[in-house]
């Protein structure tokens, strides 16, 4: 039986004794933290997903043994159940965390990680399916600057071009085998064509994949993350797809055949895409296309800046 009234106790907080080994620390906090938060819809308003957030504020004080934790996390708990992530939000969510350290802290950081889901017109018919993209965004506050990037995937076809021109060399060796004696050739040609004979060999190809950073540039109070998602797929051109008849599926072979890209030619279109973007302060990307012809992958990286950066 518990003799003490619960006004009357005291609990052992040994966090705040001296350090031992006396040093400030760059940053200390909680990773993979469960939390709803709140982000803006295509169609308007906001929608709440389940993301993994971390946080972190740096321990300035030499002497402090450590920080206020549980603080820190009631605090990042109420911010983002009510407040829909923007930059300015994000501000006020720093700022908040380093205040409630109570001097022991003067910056903070914050990676917030979801998937968003964007709703996809199908090429050629009237069906629409979702698709997942992984998103991180991170933000950080020091000397009162913030400082906010995004990180996004999007998944694309990549058909060789190499392999492509072979595969023709191919298609032509054998339409000049099965029509060396053929006249007239009109009708004879539709048919070859259509048949297993016209298709000497295809082009290898494979789903590739586009990560990419993001720096935005402080005077945008907005997280652009479906225009870069956009710009990019239509930079690509060839965006995996969700619901596909067979309709859909020629439109898609037709547009592989279209945008015919070595990773190198890949990674070119992601950056013209970012640096004509006025919201971009810095870009990194990386592509990477999952050969279909070797067991390793092909892969490009590129940077730049937004225009006048």
């Amino acid at each position: 039986m518990n003799t003490f009234p619960d006004s009357a106790r005291r609990l052992p907080d040994v966090a705040g004794d001296a350090a031992a080994l006396a040093r400030p620390i760059d940053w200390v906090g909680m990773s993979n933290i469960a939390l709803p938060l709140r982000v803006g819809s295509d169609a308007g308003g906001a929608v709440q997903v389940p993301a993994s957030v971390d946080v972190w504020v740096d321990l300035k004080d030499p002497n402090a043994r450590g920080i206020h934790m549980s603080r820190m996390y009631l605090q990042l708990q109420n911010a983002f159940a009510s407040e829909t992530i923007t930059p300015a939000g994000l501000r006020r969510v720093l700022q908040t965390l380093v205040d409630a350290q109570k001097g022991l802290a003067t910056r903070a950081r914050v990676s917030l990680r979801y998937d968003h889901l964007l709703l996809r017109a199908a090429l050629a018919t009237a069906n629409a399916g979702w698709k997942r993209y992984p998103v991180e965004i991170d933000a950080s506050l020091e000397d009162g600057h913030l400082s906010v990037s995004m990180r996004f995937g999007v998944d694309y076809s990549s058909t060789c071009p190499a392999s492509a021109a072979l595969s023709r060399q191919l298609n032509a060796d054998r339409f000049a085998q099965d029509f060396a004696d053929t006249r007239p050739l009109a009708g004879a040609v539709h048919e070859w064509l259509a048949s297993e004979r016209g298709l000497a060999a295809t082009p290898h190809a494979q789903r590739s994949r586009a990560d990419v950073r993001v720096e935005l540039r402080p005077a945008f109070d907005e997280l652009p993350l479906t225009a870069f998602i956009d710009a990019i797929e239509h930079a690509l051109a060839t965006p995996v797809q969700t619901a596909v008849k067979r309709e859909d599926e020629q439109a898609f072979a037709r547009l592989n055949a279209e945008n015919l890209m070595f990773c190198e030619d890949a990674a070119r279109r992601v950056a013209a895409a970012l640096a004509g973007d006025a919201r971009v302060e810095r870009f990194d990307a990386r592509v990477s296309h999952f050969e279909s012809l070797h067991a390793h992958d092909a892969v490009a990286q590129i940077s730049g800046r937004g225009p006048d950066a």
